[in-house]
């Protein structure tokens, strides 16, 4: 069965680009897509999907604020795993990326199959 993809970002060029790579890894298939944390909260919670692609910058609440409340509600039965990409400096999200629960950071001109493929093996393990 393939990872379901939730992909959270409020430009639409970004979340073409990311529905593009997700599409061309092997194994991984969008869910869905939305523009706003909290919409990204209602998504998580009806669609339970695998994988949270999320920017940080949203209109409303953060990226950020979006995944603590997702994987609050993630159980052990159901966990999900999100991934937090930004045009932002990787040095000063990424640690705020992690502190508020996501798996990692991967700056947006770093998303490629090969690297979801890589983060999405090093969340599973």
């Amino acid at each position: 069965m393939a990872v379901q993809v939730l992909i959270v970002d409020d430009q639409e060029p970004f979340r073409v680009a990311a529905r593009l790579v997700v599409e061309a890894t092997d194994g991984f298939e969008v869910a869905a897509e939305v523009e706003t944390g909290e919409a990204s909260i209602d998504a998580a919670r009806e669609l339970s999907p695998d994988l949270v692609l999320m920017d940080v910058n949203l209109p409303g609440i953060s990226g950020l604020e979006a995944t603590q409340r997702i994987l609050a509600e993630s159980t052990a039965k159901r966990p999900v795993v999100v991934l937090v990409l930004s045009t932002y400096e990787a040095a000063e999200y990424a640690p705020r990326a992690v502190e508020a629960g996501a798996a990692s950071f991967i700056p947006k001109s770093e998303f490629t199959p090969d690297r979801l493929e890589e983060e999405w093996a090093a969340a599973a393990r």
